[in-house]
């Protein structure tokens, strides 16, 4: 149980870490913090955050249709991976199922 909350904490940590710093990015090119903040929610992963961040910071975007792109480009590689790690835990769980049956108390 502590774990969970040392989890958590570490996660929120993590998270408004993330976000602070692609707030510093956008502020620096003249970007509102709300800005930030949607485009935190909408990409959901910190390390993706921090992506957009280091983007931010070393292409130094002049337009925010570039900023955009990126962040739907980011958002796409998150989503992308997300459905395969699905896919690869499914497979998983019904091979064991081939290989080992149901496991059923009946016998």
């Amino acid at each position: 149980m502590n774990e969970d909350i040392f989890s958590t904490a570490d996660n929120q940590s993590q998270w408004a870490d993330s976000r602070d710093e692609l707030r510093r990015a956008l502020e620096s090119l003249g970007y509102p913090t709300e800005f930030a903040d949607t485009i935190a929610k909408y990409i959901g992963s910190p390390k993706g955050i921090q992506r957009m961040a280091w983007y931010v910071n070393y292409v130094r975007p002049e337009k925010t249709e570039l900023i955009v792109d990126e962040m739907l480009a980011i958002k796409s590689e998150i989503d992308t991976w997300r459905e395969r790690k699905e896919s690869q835990q499914a497979n998983a769980a019904y091979t064991q199922l081939l290989n080992c049956g149901l496991d059923t108390d009946d016998e």
